[in-house]
């Protein structure tokens, strides 16, 4: 195991601890993943809490999903993979139930291209655009499709009444961009009915010029 190898393993660690201390996560919701040099994938084993990670055994996978080292993967790694494929950037992804952002994807939208509108800049940078994926039962392979789909033209995705997938360039960069769509969530339903102010097409335009994904 090559020391770089290592070190994303104990990142996985370090930052599932702390999504699951922020109660970003709970249970054995929840997942994580990196891309290594080689291509291969590291993910959250199957069954596992974010909160108590042990990065011997954190899964192994090649690109095809088929599992190298450690512990089965996540049932959901299949569609880890479906970002990386058309996402050749992306070096990780963080797939949470986080609660408010859970709560958007249950919602009806009449445009399911964006789902929640631009409140901060900080949402428009580290999330942009937030199209929502049809829902599919857990373990549905069909789901992989329509990730990889959104995933061609958007880093952040909600799939329907299950949760936020996001990919970043480096693992710290997903896990800042999941915290930032929850604490947007959050604040969609505090506002709720009453007359808010999103930011303009133009600053949004701004935004995205000075501070480019």
């Amino acid at each position: 195991m090559t020391m770089d190898e290592q070190n994303l393993r104990n990142e996985i660690v370090t930052f599932g601890a702390m999504l699951y201390e922020r109660r970003l996560a709970h249970g054995a919701a929840g997942n994580l993943s990196v891309r290594l040099a080689d291509g291969s994938i590291l993910v959250t084993p199957t069954n596992s809490s974010l909160g108590a990670l042990d990065a011997a055994r954190i899964s192994k996978v090649s690109p095809e999903g088929a599992l190298l080292a450690g512990d089965p993967p996540s049932k959901e790694a299949f569609f880890h993979l479906a970002v990386y494929e058309v996402r050749p950037t992306a070096a990780a992804v963080v797939h949470l139930h986080s609660t408010h952002s859970v709560a958007v994807s249950c919602l009806c939208h009449q445009d399911t291209s964006d789902v929640l509108p631009p409140l901060t800049a900080y949402h428009v940078m580290r999330v942009g655009k937030l199209p929502l994926v049809p829902y599919f039962r857990p373990g549905d392979r069909r789901l992989a499709e329509a990730v990889r789909e959104a995933a061609r033209s958007h880093h952040a995705m909600l799939l329907a009444n299950h949760g936020p997938v996001v990919a970043g360039k480096s693992l710290r960069d997903a896990v800042y961009a999941c915290e930032e769509l929850e604490q947007t969530a959050k604040l969609f339903f505090l506002i709720g009915d009453r007359p808010s102010s999103p930011l303009t097409c133009e600053a949004v335009a701004e935004i995205n010029t000075v501070f480019p994904n």
